[in-house]
């Protein structure tokens, strides 16, 4: 799947990567001469605005966007801003009809019947499916229930159509809530989880991209780590790629002073950066909190891009460029993932289990 995903995840700094088992897996990994399908349907693009300040841009119309890929002009076929529910271009242009604005853009229409999407006003694509990621490994023991504190608290922020499921990790995933917009059943699983054994951050954010190529519309992992991976069989190299291929944007928390290891400081970054999320590296358990309260305001402010890729040759890394159009658009900032592989019919590896 390309549709829209969101990945947040919640990460202290110190991640220390060498010597991890992921290394020989992925050289394995690479001799495989196994057959590769490729199936390429919507792509869903979740992209903020901002301006110099960093302040949101609200109100802006298909019209005011172009995307490309691989230089390829794309054709917008839904569009939404926010928590709405995504629109087809042809209702968008006649709401613009009646009120006497001028018509947005041209859609695409669906190359097959099976691409059709219900763009209702009560479709499950509005909103998010925000994955909460949390880490209970062995780095946790101190603070653990400030960490659960802050999650509580990001828990009930979410309003209006989001639903959660919240995960947590060591050396093995546990899916302590599954999907749900009962907020009152993710804060009882958030009291129930344990600090314990060593921490495959990795793994754990590849089982949780695979849940969530199973939903539709927005997709959201926040992940939140207190410590290094030692015990991953996934390089971040992976997880930032299949990420990127499912449209899972990732926002990344670190507890700890960024400054104790650059490289994780790096990884997150970079990981972030190219999925269209944030990095937040907070320095004490009130800083987890503001970081919370950014992630929240951005999720509402987003933009959401639908098209139907025009043909392409390219099997392999397919570059993604979204820009503003239009008087005074020059000045504004634009996040969004930076492009995707279609995937193949075995994208990701084979990791940590989930129990």
């Amino acid at each position: 799947m390309t549709g829209r995903k969101l990945v947040v995840a919640l990460l202290l700094p110190g991640i220390a990567l060498a010597g991890t088992p992921w290394m020989a897996a992925k050289a394995a990994r690479q001799t495989s001469s196994s057959p590769i399908r490729v199936s390429v349907e919507m792509v869903q693009l979740d992209v903020a605005v901002t301006d110099g300040r960093g302040k949101y841009i609200t109100g802006l119309h298909p019209n005011d966007f172009t995307v490309a890929e691989d230089g390829i002009a794309q054709s917008m076929a839904m569009f939404a801003e926010g928590d709405d529910a995504p629109k087809k271009l042809s209702d968008i242009n006649a709401d613009a009809a009646k009120s006497g604005q001028s018509a947005s853009v041209t859609p695409t229409a669906p190359s097959t019947a099976a691409n059709a999407i219900d763009a209702s006003s009560d479709s499950p694509l509005a909103g998010a499916s925000v994955f909460v990621l949390f880490d209970t490994s062995n780095y946790m023991y101190r603070g653990f229930v400030f960490a659960q504190d802050a999650i509580a608290d990001f828990v009930r922020s979410l309003q209006g159509p989001d639903r959660i499921a919240l995960y947590s990790y060591s050396r093995d995933l546990s899916r302590a809530t599954p999907m749900t917009p009962d907020r009152t059943q993710v804060l009882r699983g958030v009291r129930t989880t344990v600090a314990g054994d060593n921490a495959a951050l990795y793994d754990a954010i590849v089982v949780t991209l695979r849940d969530a190529a199973q939903l539709s519309g927005r997709r959201v992992i926040v992940v939140f780590s207190n410590g290094p991976d030692n015990a991953s069989i996934s390089p971040p190299e992976d997880v930032e790629e299949l990420a990127q291929s499912e449209g899972v944007s990732i926002y990344m928390i670190s507890t700890r002073q960024a400054e104790q290891d650059p490289l994780s400081n790096k990884i997150f970054t970079r990981i972030s950066a190219s999925t269209g999320g944030q990095s937040y590296f907070a320095k004490n358990w009130t800083d987890e909190k503001v970081a919370f309260a950014a992630i929240r305001d951005d999720l509402s402010h987003l933009y959401s891009l639908y098209y139907y890729p025009q043909l392409n040759p390219n099997r392999g890394w397919r570059a993604i460029t979204v820009k503003l159009k239009g008087p005074g658009t020059n000045h504004y900032r634009i996040r969004a993932r930076s492009g995707y592989r279609p995937l193949p019919e075995h994208a990701a590896p084979e990791a940590a289990t989930g129990q």
